[in-house]
């Protein structure tokens, strides 16, 4: 009792507390995935049946016009570059994270033509990895991927590699990266830093320009609560944009759309980035999840998700689980907005745990993950999750066979 008690004293002192009432959440369901999918604006459930019971089913085709259908891809990027420290004319939201990869990579080595090496750690998030095994397939014998220490990256940098990729947050553990610092070495050694910023982008402060970034690329549906499948964004510096050029040159990234030239003219700047027709329904229900951020500090999001964090562990431990479940994550100034706990019933735990109304997440092969999104957890949904926790920690309930059983996703 005394521990809910203390949740409903640390929520009264929430600044951030009344933003949860901006979400669609359900009822007695306490969501700590928000690192994988975030939850629903109610802005976005909004905008979804205005853009399809007005825009698409009454505006038709003159709604590419009417509603700059058009120009989400730009509008929507540059709402994203406030978020992660780019000024306007840097970032355009298109496609998904893996395919803006190929993009990225694809350029940066043409701009590095006398350097064959794409650097990056074995504990990528995979989707990076195969992006970049099939584009060096592509490529041939001439090129190769190396695999570098995650914990340190800057001394096995050397003036072979041309490019190096690299996810900020590191999706397992949550361990969280130097940009300033690793992009400042490699640009010492002239290599071009390419940086994922799925766990990264709407969960803290994110500073492409002040740390001299080359390229980013990142997901919509995490921390930006875009919806599943949201349309990704990507981020080329303005200085190099002169000589970007990426190989899916698409009608959309040409100069002139609608002058339907036989021969390809890349658009000026950011926008060459795009290939096909946008997705106008995912990207405008997008462009309205955004509102939630309005008139928030990130500094203030980062705040409460370190304060959460903290709030979890003392649950925890008040509960005598953190002995039970190891935890695997960094030091909290290196780390991003989750937690991660070993056990070798991890996906069990979490199924059984998700039965008991609170939503966590599993990685392969024995983590339990939880997410942190300050915008719509309370410190009393996590009181109440780790209690629940408790309960299927002390009955044992995750070794019922309903729970041993994977899922297709896990």
């Amino acid at each position: 009792m005394q521990i809910k008690q203390h949740a409903l004293t640390l929520d009264k002192q929430d600044p951030l507390g009344d933003k949860k009432a901006l979400f669609v959440l359900p009822e007695n369901v306490i969501y700590l995935d928000g690192n994988s999918l975030g939850a629903m604006p109610l802005a976005a459930q909004q905008r979804a049946e205005s853009v399809v019971r007005e825009q698409w089913g009454n505006g038709l085709i003159t709604s590419w016009n009417q509603h700059n259908w058009i120009g989400l891809p730009q509008r929507v990027g540059d709402r994203i570059g406030a978020l992660v420290g780019a000024a306007q004319g840097q970032v355009v939201c298109c496609d998904s994270i893996s395919v803006n990869l190929f993009k990225v990579l694809s350029a940066a080595l043409k701009m590095r033509p006398e350097r064959q090496v794409i650097a990056t750690t074995k504990d990528n998030f995979p989707t990076d990895i195969y992006m970049a095994e099939g584009l060096i397939s592509l490529l041939g014998d001439s090129h190769e991927l190396t695999f570098i220490d995650e914990q340190n990256i800057a001394d096995a940098l050397h003036e072979d590699i041309a490019v190096l990729m690299l996810t900020q947050v590191n999706f397992r553990t949550g361990y969280r990266q130097n940009m300033e610092a690793i992009t400042r070495a490699a640009h010492d050694k002239g290599i071009l830093v390419v940086w994922d910023l799925a766990h990264s982008a709407g969960a803290f402060e994110v500073a492409l320009d002040a740390c001299q970034a080359d390229f980013a690329v990142g997901c919509t549906y995490k921390y930006l609560n875009g919806g599943p499948g949201a349309p990704a964004f990507i981020y080329v510096a303005s200085r190099h944009q002169q000589d970007y050029v990426q190989p899916l040159s698409g009608w959309m990234g040409h100069a002139s759309p609608f002058a339907f030239d036989p021969h390809y003219q890349p658009a000026d700047g950011v926008s060459q980035n795009l290939s096909g027709t946008p997705g106008v329904v995912g990207m405008s229900i997008l462009d309205a999840s955004l509102d939630v951020f309005e008139g928030t500090d990130l500094a203030e999001i980062r705040n409460k998700s370190v304060a959460l964090m903290d709030w979890f562990s003392q649950c925890l431990k008040t509960y005598e689980l953190d002995t039970e479940l190891e935890c695997c994550s960094p030091p909290v100034d290196v780390r991003g907005s989750q937690l991660a706990f070993r056990h070798p019933e991890a996906y069990a735990i979490c199924q059984a745990w998700i039965a008991e109304g609170v939503i966590a997440d599993f990685r392969a092969p024995d983590i339990l993950r939880i997410g942190f999104a300050p915008l719509y957890l309370s410190f009393g949904d996590i009181a109440e999750a780790v209690s629940r926790l408790h309960d299927v920690m002390q009955n044992k309930t995750y070794l019922q066979p309903t729970f041993q059983q994977k899922q297709t996703v896990t």
